[in-house]
C-alpha cells in the first residue's frame, strides 16, 4: 500500500484529498507545515507527497530542497494556488515531480499521484539493482562457492525462511541480497536491520515502529523496518545478538502475521519473508538462555553456510581482480593488473577479517599506489606477509622447510623493496654480493638483475 503525505496549511484541502485518496486505497497522513512535514519525512516512509508552496513558516520550495538530502526520497508534487511559470520551472529543477495548480482538478491529481507513486517504485527498483549482489563477489571455482550459488538457486524462488551461517565479514549480506533478487519477491523492496549495531532499547521500535505520543520523545509517528518490507523481504543481519524480549514480539509475528507498533492498539498485517544471518553458535545461546529455541527453529527452516576466506583460497585471485577492477573505477584510475608474485602474497594469508578485509586491503593498495600500471609483491601490506608467514608454520613438516620458507619471503621481500637490484639488497641484508646469489638459487628465486 503507497504511503502519501499531504501538506497544506488549509484543513478543508487536506482533509479532501485524504478522503480521496484513502478511498482509492492509498495511507493517507497530513500535515499542516513544513517543519513537521520534514520531520515527518526523516521518521517514516512516504511514496509521494503533495506539497503546497505557500505554507506558514518554511515554504514547500524549501522544504523540498531539504527533501533532495534525504536517503528515502519520495516523489514530490507541488500544488499552488498562486501558480507561475517562474515557480513550477524552480520546483521542477529542485526535483519536484509534477506541479499541480489550485483548484485541483481531483481527476488530474489521482492520475498525478498515481504515475509518482509508480515513479517512487521504479527509482526504489533500480537503487535496489545496483545493490544487488554482483556476480564476482559470489562466484568463485571453490567446491562450496558451486554449492552455495546452487543452494540460493533453488532456495530463492520460494518463500521458505533463510538462516545464512558464517564469521564476520564473509559475505552473508551479499548472499541475502542474492536470494532477494533471485526471488518472486524481488520487485519488492529488501530491508536490513543490522540487530548488533541498532542498540536494544532502539531495535524494537526500529522493528515495529511506534505511533506519536508513544513515549516521551516521540514526537512524531515512526513507521518501523517490518511494514516498510510488507511484500519484499527482511533481512534480520546478526540475529543472534537481538534480545529476548524483541525475539518474542518476532515469533509472534511469525505465528499471526501481524504486529502491533508501539503505543497502537489495533495490530499491523504484513507480508514479509524473513532472511536471517549469524555469526554466533545459536544452539550454544540457547543452552546459555540468550537466544528462544522455539524462534531457532522458524528461523532455521533452510540453513545456509558461507564459508570463511581461508577455507576456499582458490577464489581470492578471483575476488582480489575484481575488487581491483571497481576501486580502479571508483578513484579514476586506469585499469591495472596484479602480478602472480603479488596474489601468492595474497593467497598466503589467513584472511580473520575474510572477503571483507580482502576489499579493505586492494582498496587500500589502489589508493597508496596511483600511477603504478601493474601492483606487484612489494606493494602488498606488510602485515600479509608478517601474518601469512607466522600462521602458515603449521604448512611444513621439519624446519628446515619452515626455514627456507620464511628466508625466500623475506629475500623476495626486500629484492621488491630495493627494485630487484642484489647488490643493494645484499648490502641491506648484510651478506656478500655472491653469497646472496647463491642463497637465491638455492631457494629458487629467479635474478632479474
Amino acid at each position: 500500500m503507497n504511503h502519501i503525505l499531504v501538506v497544506d496549511d488549509e484543513p478543508g484541502i487536506r482533509q479532501t484529498l485524504g478522503d480521496i485518496l484513502e478511498d482509492e486505497g492509498y495511507r493517507v497522513t497530513s500535515t499542516p507545515d513544513g517543519e513537521s512535514a520534514l520531520d515527518l519525512l526523516r521518521a517514516n516512509h512516504y511514496d509521494v507527497v503533495l506539497l503546497d508552496v505557500w505554507l506558514p513558516g518554511m515554504d514547500g520550495l524549501e522544504v523540498l530542497e531539504h527533501v533532495k538530502e534525504l536517503e528515502d526520497r519520495p516523489e514530490i508534487v507541488m500544488i499552488s494556488g498562486h501558480g507561475t511559470v517562474e515557480t513550477a520551472v524552480k520546483a521542477t529543477k529542485l526535483g519536484a515531480y509534477d506541479f499541480l495548480e489550485k483548484p485541483l482538478s481531483l481527476e488530474k491529481t489521482l492520475i498525478v499521484v498515481k504515475n509518482a507513486a509508480a515513479s517512487r517504485r521504479l527509482r526504489a527498483e533500480n537503487q535496489e539493482f545496483r545493490r544487488q549482489t554482483s556476480p564476482a563477489e559470489i562466484a568463485g571455482a571453490s567446491i562450496p562457492m558451486k554449492a552455495l550459488r546452487q543452494q540460493i538457486s533453488l532456495m530463492a524462488p520460494t518463500n521458505g525462511r533463510v538462516l545464512i551461517y558464517g564469521e564476520s565479514g564473509t559475505g552473508k549480506e551479499l548472499v541475502a541480497r542474492a536470494i532477494h533478487a533471485q526471488s518472486l519477491r524481488k520487485d519488492e523492496l529488501f530491508v536490513e536491520v543490522n540487530c548488533a549495531a541498532i542498540p536494544e532499547d532502539l531495535i524494537e521500535s526500529e522493528l515495529f515502529g511506534y505511533s506519536k505520543g508513544a513515549f516521551p520523545g516521540a514526537d512524531t509517528e515512526k513507521e518501523g523496518r517490518l511494514r516498510k518490507a510488507d511484500g519484499g523481504t527482511l533481512f534480520l543481519d546478526e540475529v543472534g545478538d537481538m534480545s529476548l524480549k524483541t525475539q518474542s514480539k518476532i515469533l509472534r509475528m511469525f505465528d499471526e502475521g501481524r504486529f502491533t507498533p508501539i503505543g497502537r492498539e489495533e495490530p499491523v498485517t504484513v507480508d514479509v519473508r524473513v532472511i536471517a544471518a549469524t555469526n554466533k553458535d545459536l544452539e550454544e545461546e540457547i543452552a546459555r538462555g540468550n537466544f528462544r529455541e522455539d524462534l531457532f527453529y522458524r528461523l532455521n527452516v533452510v540453513p545456509f553456510v558461507v564459508p570463511p576466506l581461508r577455507e576456499r583460497k582458490e577464489d581470492i585471485p578471483v575476488l582480489a581482480r575484481h575488487f581491483l577492477h571497481e576501486f580502479s573505477a571508483q578513484y579514476g584510475r586506469r585499469t591495472r593488473e596484479i602480478a602472480d608474485e603479488a596474489l601468492e602474497v595474497l593467497t598466503r594469508y589467513s584472511w580473520p577479517g575474510n572477503v571483507r578485509e580482502l576489499r579493505n586491503v586492494i582498496e587500500r593498495v589502489v589508493i597508496m599506489n596511483p600511477t603504478v600500471p601493474r601492483l606487484e609483491r612489494k606493494h602488498m601490506p606488510s602485515v600479509l606477509y608478517r601474518e601469512g608467514s607466522r600462521r602458515s608454520l603449521g604448512e611444513f613438516s621439519t624446519l628446515h622447510q619452515a626455514r627456507a620458507a620464511y628466508e625466500r619471503d623475506y629475500i623476495l621481500k626486500k629484492l621488491d623493496e630495493n627494485n630487484g637490484n642484489v647488490s643493494r639488497t645484499a648490502e641491506v641484508l648484510g651478506l656478500e654480493r655472491s653469497h646472496l646469489y647463491r642463497k637465491m638459487k638455492t631457494l629458487g628465486i629467479a635474478v632479474k638483475e
